[in-house]
């Protein structure tokens, strides 16, 4: 194919794109409201919807009043008619779940807890497990997978994965790209979760947003005015790696003080097993068991589970104030195990930035727990794939 014609076919995808989510943001319109809403004339877009209706892509929906009280037929993007899969990797806790296009949950299942020696076993079990999913579910057009950063996009995997180094040694590329009949999407964690907040989120669709992912790891994804920034390798903004203390905890990364070493699920249980007295049998839950339970005797009053809540909050609070001295968010969301203690480290969170930012930038950086229904990592999974259908359509249908 010439240059001239691999720019045409690129502009043309890129028109179908924005005709795709201009539907997906805004629901039934007209051919000549869309037209008008993206500077395309309506020859262009008659064009356009017509093989997206071929392909049964959109659908019209009859009557509906346009300009000067003419009537126009409607046109709508059925996202209950299509399901994606998302998969999230958080360490010791693989997730699993099915989406419609808006991100309403059909299916969820997590697999058993992972160990550093049965890694290579939890692979396999992931991919038969999709493909079961896609074998019972016709309507499955794509995998999206949330993976732990620093993740390096090009090479298809983690160049760390603190306390369970064994994932280092999975290509997610080379291990999923041609396991199903389905095209594969990969993603950091953070950056899946703020894609999903971005989505499914209208209040945080404008402006600068960044996803503060406090699980079994600590991670950040920022996305400003639309666009996720990467960095160089793809491992940019990793705030878990973040050094808040030059003679603290040794980490996983070679360096010291690292964030993560101190509010992570991970660290949380680390110090719940140091004091077992906090929560009874926290020894042999899993890390997400065991916030959990504190995060209960915290709300019940208790003073010790208390104490703890707001020093996890409060190293947390410093992480914020890093990222808001770095990259100036208009909102902060907190996602995942960590913030669900909910509102007292929320409190906690936002005394602390009060207390260490410039006050003209600190006052106006909104920070919030996140509110989607369903966890916002592996949400988030199906959001990269979900992306990926509205940017690129002739991947998943013959519109070209």
């Amino acid at each position: 194919m010439s240059s001239y014609s691999d720019q045409q076919s690129s502009i043309s995808e890129n028109n179908r794109s924005r005709v795709l989510q201009y539907l997906y943001h805004n629901g039934i319109c007209s051919r000549a409201q869309i037209a008008k809403a993206i500077g395309l004339t309506p020859a262009a877009i008659t064009k356009i919807t017509a093989k997206l209706l071929a392909q049964d892509v959109i659908e019209e929906t009859g009557d509906m009043e346009g300009d000067k009280n003419r009537r126009s037929i409607g046109l709508n993007l059925n996202c209950a008619k299509y399901h994606i899969v998302g998969v999230k990797f958080a360490r010791s806790l693989v997730q699993i779940a099915v989406f419609d296009l808006k991100c309403n949950r059909i299916f969820m299942t997590d697999l058993p807890t992972v160990n550093e020696e049965h890694i290579p076993e939890t692979v396999e079990c992931i991919r038969n497990t999709v493909r079961r999913l896609i074998k019972d579910d016709s309507s499955i057009v794509a995998v999206g997978m949330a993976v732990p950063g620093p993740y390096l996009k090009d090479e298809g995997r983690t160049a760390l994965v603190s306390s369970m180094q064994g994932w280092r040694q999975i290509n997610f590329i080379k291990e999923f790209s041609d396991a199903f009949d389905v095209p594969v999407f990969v993603e950091q964690d953070a950056r899946a979760g703020a894609l999903a907040q971005f989505l499914f989120n209208p209040e945080l669709s404008k402006g600068s947003l960044a996803y503060y992912l406090l699980g079994e790891g600590i991670g950040l994804g920022i996305i400003d005015n639309g666009a996720i920034y990467y960095g160089e390798r793809g491992t940019a903004t990793e705030i878990g790696h973040v050094s808040i203390d030059v003679n603290g905890k040794p980490c996983d990364c070679g360096n010291v003080g690292c964030l993560e070493r101190y509010c992570s699920a991970n660290a949380i249980h680390e110090r719940l097993n140091a004091n077992p007295g906090i929560v009874p049998g926290c020894e042999s839950m899993t890390h997400a068991q065991a916030c959990s339970a504190l995060f209960a005797k915290a709300g019940t009053g208790d003073e010790t589970a208390m104490t703890l809540v707001r020093d996890i909050a409060r190293y947390i609070g410093y992480g914020a104030v890093t990222i808001i001295n770095a990259f100036n968010p208009t909102c902060i969301v907190l996602g995942d195990i960590v913030a669900q203690a909910g509102q007292p480290l929320l409190d906690e969170v936002e005394r602390v930035v009060l207390d260490r930012t410039i006050p003209e930038i600190g006052r106006n950086t909104r920070i919030t727990l996140s509110t989607l229904p369903t966890d916002a990592t592996v949400t988030g999974a199906a959001a990269v794939a979900i992306t990926n259908f509205l940017e690129h359509p002739s991947m998943f249908f013959d519109v070209a």
